[in-house]
This record gives C-alpha cells, sequence and structure tokens, in this order.
C-alpha cells in the first residue's frame, strides 16, 4: 500500500505547548520544530470518509518519548486550508510486531495503536525509497523502528 501524501503546516504554538507538557517529552521543545514545518501523513492511503460519513484523521509522528515505553506525541488532522481540524496527543504505540522466522528479523508497528489501514511494514514511501537509491532491500521489513 502506498503512503498517503496528505501534507499540513503545524501550528507552532500549538505544537510547542503539547512537547512542552509531553511526559517524557524534549527539554528545549523549541529545538524540535521550525517555523516552516510541515508534516507528511505516514499513514498507508485511506478513504477520507468512513462508512458512517465520518472523517478519517490523517496522522504524523510529532516526536516520540524519551522512553520507549511511554506514548509518542502524534499529530492528527482532517480537511484543508481554514476547514482544517487537527488535535495533537500523546498515544501509546501499536502493539503489532512483524516477525521473520527466517532471518530472526523483528519489527515493531511504529504507528500508533488503533491506526487505520496497514501497519507501518505495509506501507510504501516511493519518494523515501527514491531518496535511498534502491539501498532499501525488498528482504527486509521496511518502516521507522520505534525509540
Amino acid at each position: 500500500m502506498l503512503q498517503c501524501t496528505a501534507v499540513t503546516d503545524v501550528p507552532l504554538s500549538d505544537a510547542l505547548v503539547a512537547l512542552a507538557t509531553m511526559g517524557g517529552g524534549p527539554d528545549d521543545p523549541s529545538h524540535d520544530l521550525s517555523l516552516d514545518h510541515f508534516l507528511l501523513c505516514e499513514l498507508g492511503e485511506h478513504d477520507s470518509r468512513t462508512e458512517h460519513d465520518s472523517r478519517t484523521e490523517h496522522a504524523a509522528l510529532l516526536r516520540p518519548s524519551e522512553t520507549p515505553s511511554r506514548p509518542a506525541l502524534w499529530f492528527f488532522w482532517t480537511g484543508a486550508g481554514t476547514d482544517r481540524v487537527h488535535r495533537i496527543g500523546p498515544v501509546p504505540w501499536c502493539p503489532a510486531v512483524l516477525r521473520h522466522l527466517d532471518t530472526g528479523a523483528v519489527l515493531q508497528c511504529s504507528f500508533f495503536d488503533r491506526h487505520t489501514a496497514s501497519h507501518s511494514w505495509g506501507v510504501t514511501d516511493p519518494l523515501g525509497d527514491l531518496l535511498a537509491d534502491g539501498s532499501v532491500s525488498d528482504e527486509e521489513p521496511k518502516g521507522r523502528t520505534q525509540p
């Protein structure tokens, strides 16, 4: 499944407040964001509406906590421009793991718990693959590992 292509800017004041109050967060949250910070939805392609006509949220990781077992700070949004609605909050990591028995590789899903669509290892980022210049092997699981 291809990665969602939704992009949004980050409301700096909201993000700084969320980072400053995050349990296990950074000592200086201002270093985590810049004034021209944009986020790309990290989930696999998804419909903009669910079967119950509510909007499916886009999601991007703002920052993992300093402690791997603690929730990470995620930015969620729907809509675009003046119709955009967003929320920022700590959410636990998805507990799903992918095990390759032949290699012994174990990869934990790098999305938040109860995310929609595929787990992170099932999402393909064509731009990221191009930037990596084809150095990503199809034999190994892909995805951002949890901290």
